[in-house]
């Protein structure tokens, strides 16, 4: 990011983060992430907005003690996160860095990873520029980001439910990103960028879900800004809790992953 988001920054906030990033929905995305990634052992992989580490940590078990895994991130409360989660990867490192400015030297990874960060980017066309300066010849990217008008909540207000994913819409500089950021990579000069959809679903609020994890960060944004008022936020709140003790929960929505290659 290009600076550090409040939303992401303080510590509390960043166990938040580690928190919905360890729900079933996020774990089997990073699953599905590795393995299209299918890494090798001795690959050299940079993680841009690490995060708690989670993506950065697997990725070093996959390429052993002979690769290597740095990870960057704007956030120090989350780098703190993440060299914890990876302690027992001592071929793992993390740094604080921005994506449109990377501290590494030209054509020095096999792989750049980015989940969940690009949306948050003001220029897209420099972070990638970026990412393509870093990589080797013949080395690949693995992006993920999400479009959030594909958010799917079932809602007893769906005007209020609509006016509250607008407000959240402002949270991010690129809420769509993935309608445009194939044009983009091809811009960039990455060859036959591949798309493929990562669905977060679920029908039961209490599982423990990407979504129900959502809705706290979701409102206390909102409320942040002024965009609708706590009594509003609350009636929508209390309207899903409705939802779930009825047994109608739904909460759907689309990620997308974006895979291309360095000529």
């Amino acid at each position: 990011m290009n600076s550090p988001d409040p939303l992401f920054a303080a510590t509390a906030a960043a166990r938040k983060v580690e928190a919905l990033y360890r729900t079933p929905d996020i774990v089997a995305q990073r699953a599905a992430t590795l393995a299209r990634l299918a890494l090798a052992p001795g690959e050299h992989v940079l993680d841009v907005g690490c995060g708690p580490g989670l993506l950065a940590a697997e990725m070093a078990a996959q390429v052993g003690p002979a690769g290597r895994v740095h990870g960057i991130d704007r956030a120090d409360s989350m780098l703190g996160i993440a060299r914890a989660n990876a302690v027992d990867f001592p071929h793992a490192s993390f740094d604080q860095a921005s994506a449109t400015h990377l501290p590494a030297p030209d054509a020095s990874f096999d792989v750049v990873t980015c989940t969940q960060v690009l949306e948050y980017v003001d220029d897209v066309p420099a972070a990638l520029a970026e990412f393509r300066r870093v990589l080797r010849p013949g080395g690949r990217i693995a992006i993920v980001d999400t479009d959030w008008e594909s958010c799917v909540w079932a809602s007893g207000d769906n005007a209020r439910m609509r006016s509250v994913i607008d407000a959240w819409n402002g949270h991010c500089a690129h809420p769509h990103l993935p309608r445009t950021l194939a044009g983009h990579l091809a811009a960039a000069g990455f060859a036959d960028p591949v798309v493929e959809v990562l669905p977060l679903v679920a029908v039961n609020r209490g599982a423990g879900s990407y979504g129900a994890g959502m809705i706290d960060v979701i409102a206390r944004y909102v409320a942040s800004t002024g965009a609708l008022d706590v009594a509003t936020l609350d009636a929508w709140r209390d309207d899903l809790a409705h939802l779930e003790a009825c047994g109608r929960t739904f909460f759907a929505i689309n990620r997308f992953l974006f895979l291309a290659a360095r000529p």
